[in-house]
């Protein structure tokens, strides 16, 4: 079931993407519709007729682009409380260091190249493709530099910046792009985020409308998938870093040196809820 949401979120994400540019630049031009009219003649019920009549097909349900992403979980709690998008790495050591601590980076990662690719992996998956693409040597938190290396080699054009002069700058960019990292700290804003000095967080599905977009935070599950106001993560952006957001432009499979077929290892998806059940 993920994986169709998935394939149906991309398709989603990519008109979302388009329509968003519309309405942000002004190019939007009024269109012509036309609307198409089956009359169906009523017969009475006490007629005697020969002919049946046919019940109008029942509607079908819009799907639900935000169930196609992936929102991962990096810490022990979650994974305590078995969580859908928990993992065991949350429990786990690497290089010295518990991943619940300085994961979130690679929650965000895997985040995207599950979600805006055919393919899929976990956070701990792409923290060990880091450490052999880059020089990233494992037990803390990944640079934006090493970020933007380890999404090429998983085929993504990747732009890096800082936080933009204006709200309106930085809302033009994040409906541009279908996917967006960025750095927040409750030192610059503590409106949303308290006593984070710098997480990663990912924007997806921004909507013009509520101005709001959608958020994939692994650190607070009451965080993780809702919707939150641009504004409010613009006054987060941690200015004190080299960098505050990753902007995904794109991406192109064939340069894609990975191509990581199967999310494995010990998780919660999300249809495990219903069955109890945790993949192997």
């Amino acid at each position: 079931m993920l994986r169709e949401d998935k394939r149906r979120m991309r398709i989603m994400l990519g008109l979302a993407v388009i329509m968003a540019l519309v309405l942000v630049f002004g190019k939007n031009e009024p269109e012509s519709k036309e609307t198409t009219v089956v009359e169906v003649e009523m017969k009475d019920p006490n007629a005697s007729s020969g002919t049946a009549i046919m019940a109008a097909p029942a509607p079908t349900a819009t799907p639900n682009p935000e169930d196609g992403i992936y929102s991962f979980f990096q810490g022990p709690k979650c994974w305590e409380e078995q969580r859908e998008w928990a993992g065991k790495w949350g429990g786990e050591y690497h290089d010295g260091a518990n991943f619940g601590a300085f994961g979130c980076g690679f929650c965000c990662m895997a985040n995207i190249y599950s979600t805006m690719t055919e393919y899929e992996c976990t956070p701990i998956e792409l923290y060990k493709r880091s450490k052999k693409v880059t020089l990233y040597g494992g037990g803390g938190a990944i640079s934006w530099g090493l970020m933007r290396q380890t999404m090429t080699d998983l085929g993504f054009q990747v732009e890096l910046g800082d936080k933009p002069a204006t709200y309106k700058e930085f809302k033009e960019l994040v409906a541009a792009n279908p996917a967006t990292l960025i750095l927040v700290s409750s030192y610059n804003d503590d409106s949303y985020w308290q006593n984070t000095p710098g997480h990663y967080v990912t924007l997806f599905l921004y909507d013009e409308g509520t101005e709001t977009a959608f958020l994939t935070d692994s650190g607070d599950p009451n965080h993780n998938r809702q919707r939150v106001k641009l504004k409010t993560m613009y006054k987060a952006l941690k200015t004190s870093s080299d960098f505050q957001y990753m902007t995904v432009v794109s991406y192109d499979e064939s340069k894609d040196n990975w191509k990581h077929k199967k999310a494995g290892g010990t998780w919660v998806r999300p249809e495990d809820i219903a069955t109890g059940q945790e993949e192997e």
